[in-house]
């Protein structure tokens, strides 16, 4: 690979956007497809057909090698509650960088989150700093507005793949009232999950960890990130 294609790639994975680097099999030229040529690429759809499967392959009727480069998931849990003490593991091992956050600090403790990131600020505070981005999944589940909700609306702005929340039907409703007053879109508000987690009837705080773990990955899978970080 050139340099400066290695350059360009690595630019754009310290950017955390995906990427395909495109090598013609006959001559070995190669180019590299990011979100902002992708438009213009002549392989464009099969190029973002690529991104969505998260799958490298041939293309071009077999001319073309695509290999994709999408950044590692991220999962940015908000709120140190026992449904975090029993997804952190789960998620670690499904291969997801998971960090908490939560600003009660008698919650947010290495004490109850051994080996897991864990930031005690409030959203607002710290989410410029972890920078959400198309490649990450936010779950919100303090069941406070003054820290979820901030969370759940820079999640929507930075278009997390991901977006879910606690609460009962009921609760959520207020939740979109309130998100709405705060200038999100109908359509924007609609992409958030809720209530939390894929409906297997879980009651225990493990449970519902698998139920949202399960939903996330399901979003993953489906070629949400791909496709967010291909459009972004």
């Amino acid at each position: 690979m050139r340099l400066d294609l290695l350059a360009a790639l690595n630019a754009e994975r310290a950017a955390r956007r995906a990427a395909v680097v495109v090598t013609e099999l006959a001559t070995g030229a190669q180019r590299l497809a990011t979100a902002a040529t992708l438009a213009s690429d002549p392989l464009g759809p099969e190029i973002a057909a690529a991104l969505a499967a998260r799958r490298s392959g041939k293309a071009g009727e077999g001319s073309v090698f695509l290999a994709v480069d999408v950044p590692p998931p991220r999962m940015l849990v908000i709120g140190a509650v026992h449904i975090s003490q029993a997804l952190a593991p789960m998620a670690r091992l499904a291969g997801f960088d998971l960090t908490i956050l939560d600003p009660r600090t008698a919650f947010a403790t290495p004490e109850r989150f051994p080996d897991v990131p864990v930031i005690a600020e409030w959203p607002e505070e710290a989410l410029p700093a972890y920078g959400l981005d198309p490649f990450t999944a936010l779950v919100a589940l303090t069941h406070d507005p003054k820290i979820d909700e901030p969370a759940i609306a820079a999640a929507l702005r930075a278009e997390c793949f991901y977006v879910g929340a606690l609460g009962s039907r009921r609760t959520h409703a207020k939740r979109v009232e309130r998100l709405a007053a705060a200038g999100l879109s109908q359509q924007a508000i609609g992409r958030i999950h809720a209530p939390i987690g894929m409906d297997i009837g879980a009651s225990s705080p493990a449970e519902i960890a698998v139920a949202v773990l399960a939903e996330v990955i399901r979003a993953l899978r489906t070629g949400a990130a791909a496709t967010a970080g291909a459009a972004a």
